[in-house]
């Protein structure tokens, strides 16, 4: 497992790319990291500022820090991706605040309540940015496992959709489900079958996307970080094979 996930592109390494001075790279790069995490951005901001139009704000801010080359000196070696990303907002979100803040002092000059500290202002607590980072992770698990279902023809994407948004339903009746969706006729053991690789792919995507936040992407650091974001009972399938087969 160790082997595998060496070999992924870290998220660290694409921010570093992402400020080189080769045109097409930066911009690819740069392109990259706004597609993956612009929407864990967009929903931490409006978390913090409960208004789209500040969150649009902020987010609008990261960017133009990003293209500008503003993070071009984060040390991969202080942690994680994702407390990166998340001081990063907060120091946004804060200087947001402080600029409305002086804006709408300016427009009452007689009523003096504008504080002046970072302490003043409230930012969203760390388990709003996990739940916003867990949901982007997982979104981008779902559009990788549809992708390659178009690609394959396995109908992976499907069969574990239609038991996400019917949970109670029994095989049979998930059968004709997916037959219907499929257009093609399958039984209720082959549903089962495809199903349960269906489970493992997911698992196998999500470790990999998890692993690309990450510095160290060692199994122990992926399965602590799955650990914390809530996701290893998505992975314990697929976690449990990579470790057998590590072992042969």
């Amino acid at each position: 497992m160790d082997e595998r996930l060496s070999r992924i592109d870290t998220m660290w390494s694409m921010v570093q790319r992402a400020h080189r001075q080769d045109a097409t790279e930066f911009a690819k790069a740069q392109q990259q990291m706004i597609d993956r995490y612009g929407g864990a951005v967009r929903r931490y901001a409006m978390a913090a500022l409960r208004d789209p139009e500040a969150a649009d704000e902020v987010y609008q801010e990261f960017a133009l820090k990003f293209v500008r080359g503003d993070y071009g000196k984060a040390d991969p070696a202080k942690g994680r991706f994702r407390s990166f990303l998340k001081t990063s907002l907060y120091h946004l979100i804060v200087d947001f605040q402080r600029r409305r803040g002086r804006q709408q002092q300016q427009a009452t000059p007689l009523v003096d309540d504008t504080p002046d500290d970072v302490e003043s202002y409230q930012a969203p607590d760390d388990q709003e940015f996990i739940n916003s980072w867990r949901a982007n992770l997982l979104g981008r698990v779902w559009q990788q496992l549809e992708r390659e279902e178009l690609t394959t023809g396995k109908p992976y994407h499907t069969v574990l959709r239609a038991r996400v948004e019917h949970p109670d339903v029994r095989s049979p009746e998930l059968a004709k489900l997916v037959s219907d969706l499929l257009h093609k006729e399958m039984n209720a053991g082959a549903v089962r079958v495809m199903l349960h690789r269906a489970r493992e792919k997911f698992g196998d995507l999500l470790i990999d996307e998890v692993a690309n936040t990450l510095s160290d992407a060692s199994a122990e650091a992926v399965e602590e970080e799955l650990i914390e974001l809530d996701l290893w009972q998505y992975c314990k399938p697929a976690l449990e094979r990579r470790s057998e087969q590590s072992e042969q």
